[in-house]
């Protein structure tokens, strides 16, 4: 038999004795014209009748869950039997009728505060009618509620809510007016437990330096109500708490970014409360205290934390090779399961066994989508191959790539970054004319280390109020962190131009951005590459900043020869008459322009349906001169002309 059950047989037994009692005293209660009015001798049966409180004759102790919410929220004998009276039309129909009856009006089917008192064996005006006041136990928790405002106090009626109706009869479902989570931890690392004894004196705020504070807190509670902070408003903080009491867990909110609804929460919460953001914490958010912590860096992203997710979740050996190539992911633990766990599942699409680009698509699915609304997202589709540059150049790119693959190796674990708040990113720049390729191996860059490609629109970053611009980049920065991606800054001399001598306030202001920037480069923990036309335009104070400095010269014939093939693709149909080395050797261009000259040639190939031919290549560099300002002249680009001085 259910516990529940036995407490309302118990209520039962004095619901009957009340109402012998009520048919005793007033032998008119019968009367169908009795709610329409009342005699001068019913008003005297009414003042000498005494209101004496039904006493219990063998109170039935609280047991399972009643006696496990009565602990939780502190609820003493008085309590657990107001509780009862308020509960009992929702588990047994017949109490609707029964409260209907002694409450002398067949509309009014709950009980009111002043029968509950008279069920329960306290006087209407004792210290019992306080234990349902604003701040006493049943209604602060959120268990019990008081209707009818405009009533007068001992006739208001007192409800349930159904989430803690549902609770007692053994269903541990979320209020549909909560939009959270319930997350319980098998484990609990040796930073979660000093931060679960943290919360034993308060609330705690993880400063989410790795993205671990989300795993940490739940570890650290094992039982925890997870809610995001947008959810949080001053209506859902009582049910909020009232579900993490009733679980017995604590509750968890973040990212947190701003104090609305927290103030709310932590004025009420009885219950250990973490909250977790990437900002530091404000102590006016809250007039309580709250312990800041910022969460420990994380070998997560180790080959062995690679290894085992991917044994446990395939079962199968480990490619060495294919741990190594993900090492420049900085993701938590819990990431990396969820990492392998889609990568398992595009593997068994495939229909082979997981490899690298299994995983590298199941870290794209894991990055967040802040980032694309701040910059262009590009799937690099470019490999080293594709790359036609010196030695040098290709080298500084190999560079940038190995630092980006070994960064948590050299700087974490080797202890190799030095102090002054740096983070573990990675940055480079990339110097050379127009058209050189720097895009391009900043693409190739992402697709080594199996990353995307993000590309910063300035038009959305520069803005002409003060300030506005170091905001709108300190979100990129802050995003750019959270996300697997390479950030990459094209014409970086819009942003990190060269300070100058102050000579009005425009100039002071100008200044303080770039000091902004140059701060916020030595500490950012991501991979970023910086883009200039003239690399005398960047201020030199960023080049000690600067892990790679890569320079894009012009091709040189052998180099142009090479991007026209390139360019042309295997796919194009060409005519027998392309001569690529004449064109390599008779015309100076970058690969930019070579590139936009073979896209028109192909066009005016296809739209006569044949393949392309020396003339088009020529009338398409014509077009190019053109386009670039350059000088033409007509028996330059002559075709037969090309092949004699060629």
């Amino acid at each position: 038999m259910n516990p529940l059950l036995a407490h309302l047989a118990d209520l039962e037994r004095r619901v009957r004795a009340a109402i012998s009692d009520r048919a005793g005293n007033d032998p008119g209660f019968a009367d169908p014209r009795r709610a329409l009015y009342i005699t001068q001798a019913d008003a005297e049966r009414v003042l000498d009748a005494p209101l004496d409180p039904v006493r219990a004759q063998n109170p039935v102790p609280p047991s399972g869950r009643m006696a496990d919410l009565a602990k939780r929220f502190g609820l003493d004998e008085t309590d657990v039997e107001l509780l009862l009276v308020a509960i009992a039309p929702d588990i047994d129909a017949r109490f609707e009728q029964l409260y209907g009856y002694l409450n002398d009006d067949i509309s009014r089917r709950r009980p009111t505060v002043g029968l509950a008192l008279r069920l329960c064996g306290l006087p209407q005006a004792g210290m019992g009618r306080f234990r349902l006041s604003p701040t006493a136990p049943l209604i602060a928790g959120g268990l019990v509620e008081i209707g009818d405002a405009s009533a007068a106090a001992l006739s208001r009626t007192l409800r349930v809510p159904d989430r803690v109706v549902a609770h007692l009869l053994g269903d541990d479902s979320p209020a549909p007016v909560l939009d959270c989570q319930v997350c319980v931890a098998d484990q609990c690392g040796p930073f979660a437990e000093r931060v679960r004894q943290a919360t034993a004196a308060g609330p705690v705020h993880l400063h989410d330096t790795t993205g671990e504070a989300h795993r940490i807190a739940v570890e650290a509670l094992g039982t925890a109500v997870v809610v995001d902070p947008s959810a949080l408003t001053e209506s859902t903080v009582v049910p909020l708490l009232r579900e993490a009491l009733l679980r017995d867990a604590g509750v968890v909110v973040g990212p947190l970014e701003a104090p609305e609804g927290v103030r709310a929460l932590l004025a009420k919460a009885t219950v250990p409360v973490i909250l977790h953001s990437g900002l530091t914490w404000d102590a006016s958010w809250s007039p309580r205290t709250v312990l800041s912590i910022p969460t420990p860096d994380s070998a997560a992203t180790s080959p062995n934390t690679w290894a085992s997710a991917i044994t446990a979740t395939t079962g199968a050996p480990v490619d060495a090779a294919v741990v190594a190539a993900v090492g420049a992911y900085r993701v938590s633990g819990a990431q990396v399961e969820r990492i392998v766990a889609v990568a398992a599942r595009h593997a068994a699409l495939d229909e082979r066994p997981l490899g690298l680009d299994h995983l590298r698509a199941g870290v794209r699915a894991a990055n967040g989508s802040g980032l694309r609304r701040l910059a262009r997202r590009i799937s690099p589709s470019v490999g080293w191959d594709d790359l036609v540059l010196p030695d040098a150049t290709r080298n500084q790119l190999r560079e940038l790539a190995r630092r980006a693959r070994l960064r948590d190796r050299v700087l974490g674990e080797w202890r190799m970054r030095p102090g002054g708040g740096r983070g573990r990113g990675v940055v480079a720049l990339f110097a050379g004319e127009s058209g050189t390729g720097k895009t391009m191996s900043a693409e190739v860059v992402a697709a080594a280390i199996g990353m995307e490609l993000y590309v910063v629109n300035l038009a959305t970053v520069v803005d002409k109020y003060l300030g506005e611009t170091e905001k709108n980049l300190e979100r990129i920065f802050t995003e750019a962190e959270r996300v697997q991606g390479v950030l990459l800054f094209d014409e970086a001399d819009a942003v990190f131009g060269k300070r100058s001598k102050i000579s009005d306030a425009r100039d002071r202001y100008a200044n303080l951005e770039s000091a902004y920037l140059l701060s916020r480069l030595e500490s950012f923990g991501g991979v970023a590459v910086l883009t200039t036309n003239l690399r005398s335009n960047v201020d030199e104070a960023f080049t000690r900043r600067l892990d790679v400095i890569a320079e894009f010269a012009l091709p040189d014939a052998a180099q142009r020869a090479a991007l026209w093939d390139r360019c042309l693709g295997t796919a194009m149909p060409r005519a027998d008459d392309i001569d690529l080395a004449v064109c390599a050797d008779r015309f100076e261009l970058a690969g930019g322009s070579i590139r936009a000259c073979a896209i028109s040639a192909a066009y005016a190939a296809a739209a006569d349906d044949r393949p392309v031919a020396m003339a088009d290549l020529v009338a398409a560099v014509r077009l190019e001169y053109r386009k670039l300002g350059r000088l033409v002249l007509d028996d330059e680009f002559d075709p037969p002309a090309i092949h004699l001085t060629g």
